[in-house]
C-alpha cells in the first residue's frame, strides 16, 4: 500500500480510538460506571458495535486505555513543567506542585479507584519517581536538598506526602502541603545537634 494510504488509515484508527475513549469517559462521568455499555458507547461514538469490538473487548478495556492516555498526559505535563522551570530548586518546586494539583483534581472518584491498580500505573509511578529522584539528586549536588538521605527515598517521601493532596479541601491547602514537603527536603543545619 502507498505510504499516504497507510498514514490515512492510521490517522483514522487513532481518531476512532480517541473518540471512543473520550465518549466512554464522558458517559461514565454522566451516568456512572455501571450504566455504560458497549452498545451505548458505539451509539454515542457513531460507530458500529462490530467496529468497536475490533478496537476493544469490553468497557473495562476502554477505560484502562483511557486511563493510560490520561496518565501519560500527566507525565508529559510534569516533564514540560520541569523543562520550563529555572534552576534545580524551581524545577523541583514546580513539578511537586503540579503533581500535587493533579492528585487534588483527579483522585477520589470511583473510576480512579478502579483504574489505579493496573500495570500502567506502576510503570507511570516508577517514571514519576525517577523524575523526582533526578531533580532531588541535582538539588543535593548543589546543596539545596539534604544529602543525608538517598534521593530515591526522598522521592518516595515526596510522592506519599503529596498523595494527601487528594483529600485536601482547597488549592491553598495543596500549596501549603507542597511547602511542608519542600521544607522536609532542605539540608539539615550544621548548628542543629
Amino acid at each position: 500500500m502507498p505510504k499516504l494510504w497507510n498514514e490515512t488509515i492510521d490517522a483514522h484508527r487513532r481518531a476512532v480510538r480517541d473518540a471512543t475513549l473520550d465518549t466512554t469517559a464522558a458517559l461514565v462521568a454522566e451516568h456512572g460506571l455501571l450504566s455504560v455499555t458497549m452498545s451505548k458507547i458505539a451509539e454515542e461514538t457513531g460507530i458500529g458495535r462490530a467496529t468497536l469490538y475490533k478496537y476493544f473487548s469490553d468497557v473495562e478495556a476502554i477505560l484502562v486505555a483511557w486511563h493510560e492516555r490520561q496518565v501519560a498526559g500527566h507525565l508529559e505535563h510534569l516533564i514540560t513543567i520541569r523543562d520550563q522551570a529555572g534552576d534545580a530548586g524551581e524545577k523541583l518546586k514546580a513539578v511537586l506542585e503540579a503533581y500535587a494539583f493533579i492528585s487534588h483534581e483527579h483522585y477520589g472518584t470511583e473510576l480512579a479507584a478502579r483504574l489505579h491498580r493496573g500495570e500502567h500505573v506502576a510503570r507511570a509511578q516508577q517514571r514519576l519517581s525517577h523524575l523526582i529522584r533526578d531533580l532531588l539528586t541535582e538539588g543535593a549536588r548543589i546543596g539545596d536538598i539534604r544529602d543525608d538521605i538517598a534521593p530515591g527515598e526522598l522521592a518516595i517521601f515526596c510522592l506519599h506526602a503529596l498523595a494527601a493532596a487528594s483529600s485536601l479541601p482547597s488549592k491553598a491547602a495543596v500549596r501549603r502541603l507542597v511547602a511542608v514537603t519542600l521544607a522536609g527536603l532542605r539540608p539539615l543545619r550544621a548548628s542543629r545537634r
